[in-house]
């Protein structure tokens, strides 16, 4: 009789996969050691330390006066009001985690949803600039070969 080599059928491993639950636990959030109500508590001078060092000198300079009513509108907002914006450069904070604001990225206005993930990233890198390049068939020209294409 000869040897099985031990590989298993696709079959045989999916009912053995059903018949155990695999359970995640999911974890909770943490930002550099910190939870997000304890970011949420915190004054955005007490919030530096946490960021990169571009984004904390921007913000140590003292915030534009477009950044500045961007932020008290945000403050103003409920979680369900869209702010509409063109600041792609004005970091995420902890206040704005729940928050949906439009960027603009060049042609309209992306609706973005605040997760807790995004905090200390830019507006501007969820908002992207440019669209997926698809390609099609050569066009008549194109390469030498489609010189003798039969026209449509």
């Amino acid at each position: 009789m000869a040897k099985s080599k031990g590989f298993k059928s696709s079959a045989r491993s999916r009912r053995k996969l059903k018949r155990k639950k695999i359970e995640f636990k999911k974890k909770e959030f943490q930002f550099h050691g910190h939870s997000l109500e304890e970011l949420q508590n915190l004054t955005v001078e007490e919030f530096l330390p946490f960021i990169q060092s571009r984004m904390r000198r921007s913000l140590k300079r003292g915030l534009t006066h477009r950044q500045a009513k961007f932020l008290q509108d945000i403050e103003k907002s409920t979680k369900d009001d869209v702010i509409r914006t063109h600041l792609r450069n004005m970091v995420i904070l902890p206040s704005f985690i729940g928050h949906k604001i439009a960027v603009h990225n060049g042609t309209e206005f992306q609706q973005i949803t605040v997760e807790p993930e995004m905090v200390g990233h830019y507006l501007g890198e969820f908002a992207l600039t440019r669209k997926r390049v698809k390609h099609t068939g050569p066009g008549v020209g194109a390469t030498r070969s489609s010189k003798f294409m039969p026209l449509k």
